[in-house]
């Protein structure tokens, strides 16, 4: 009996340990457009975080509070990196992207220097995350499909992904360069083939003339950028890592 009763006991601990050993994982994305939750009626539009929960287990709940048009700064003055902050708990991760919307100087409530105010703000996300015992991850904005001489992209985001790769040098921060990343992938497709990942659509209903859309990513643009993302999310070494279905989930586009 007292051998049942000690087996019981030692089963019942494997468990609590295999449970803590896989608790549950948030991912935080806070950032702009090309990350956020878009409405229906806006379709084909899709934010990459809006689909990146697909190359997860069901262990990992991605809450994405991107949001159109923000900034680091516009993010935090309307009270939405405190709400955030205020639902973090140890062990989550928060995704942090944002460098669009903060070059648009000729708007006071978005606007921020690159390596002042903007690196300021990411300073803020990083370390504030960290006291609350999560992860942050530093992503740089992803490339516009402007296509300059020789048929190649033009840079469009000037300093803002330099600073930001060297706050996440400065704070020993994991840093998907994103930028870069998306850079070569749209070069690889070309002019042509590329509009299919960004907001090309033929007229409509509700948009009379189409939408010639660089900025913005399609389904189809949004879950490869989401892949790209995820491949080197798989690469680092965080809990996260290891809760990555990315193969997966490759081998069924293939198919």
């Amino acid at each position: 009996m007292k051998k049942l009763v000690i087996t019981g006991i030692l089963f019942i601990l494997l468990i609590n340990a295999c449970k803590t050993e896989k608790a549950d994982i948030s991912v935080y994305s806070i950032g702009d457009s090309t990350m956020a939750n878009k409405k229906a009626e806006v379709y084909p539009e899709t934010g990459w975080c809006q689909v990146v929960g697909q190359f997860f287990d069901e262990t990992v709940t991605v809450h994405n509070h991107a949001v159109n048009g923000r900034s680091s700064k516009s993010f935090i003055d309307e009270g939405r990196w405190q709400a955030v902050l205020d639902s973090l708990q140890k062990g989550d991760v928060v995704f942090i992207q944002f460098g669009h919307n903060d070059q648009k100087d000729y708007d006071s409530t978005r606007y921020t220097t690159p390596f002042e105010t903007y690196s300021e703000n990411l300073t803020k996300f990083v370390e504030e995350s960290r006291e609350k015992g999560a992860t942050p991850v530093l992503f740089t904005s992803i490339i516009r499909r402007k296509f300059g001489e020789h048929g190649k992209l033009a840079d469009t985001h000037g300093d803002y992904p330099v600073a930001t790769r060297k706050v996440a040098d400065n704070l020993d921060v994991l840093l998907i360069d994103l930028q870069k990343i998306t850079e070569t992938w749209v070069n690889e497709l070309g002019d042509e083939d590329s509009k299919k990942m960004f907001l090309w659509t033929e007229p409509n209903e509700r948009f009379k003339e189409g939408r010639k859309d660089d900025t913005h990513l399609s389904v189809k643009g949004a879950t490869k950028v989401a892949q790209l993302a995820i491949q080197e999310l798989k690469k680092a070494n965080l809990k996260i890592s290891e809760r990555i279905n990315f193969e997966e989930e490759i081998r069924k586009e293939d198919d």
